[in-house]
């Protein structure tokens, strides 16, 4: 399963996956106004990966054949102050 890799001009740390190079057809109109202009990363075959670095592979493959996509979003940000709070159980108001 070959999947072409972009990313984005607009989000720091996301890429979508497609099934084609330079085919967004299948991409809903909203998100690539929000991607920005794709930027052309790699041609990936999933089918001889057993991981990727931050996706899981079963969940790229699943949204590939049921949407044609794949959308990688970077994790939220840890909240140090909160984390640091709680380890120390103090509550935040």
């Amino acid at each position: 399963m070959l999947s072409a890799v972009y990313k984005s001009s607009k989000k720091a740390d996301t890429y979508l996956f497609v099934e084609k190079r330079d085919d967004f057809t299948k991409v809903p109109e909203p998100l690539m106004v929000t991607f920005g202009r794709p930027i052309f990363v790699m041609l990936i075959n999933l089918a001889t990966k057993e991981k990727l670095g931050v996706a899981d592979i079963n969940s790229v493959k699943a949204s590939l054949e049921e949407k044609g996509f794949y959308l990688q979003i970077p994790p939220p940000e840890q909240n140090l102050l909160d984390e640091h709070k709680k380890q120390n159980g103090v509550v935040s108001d």
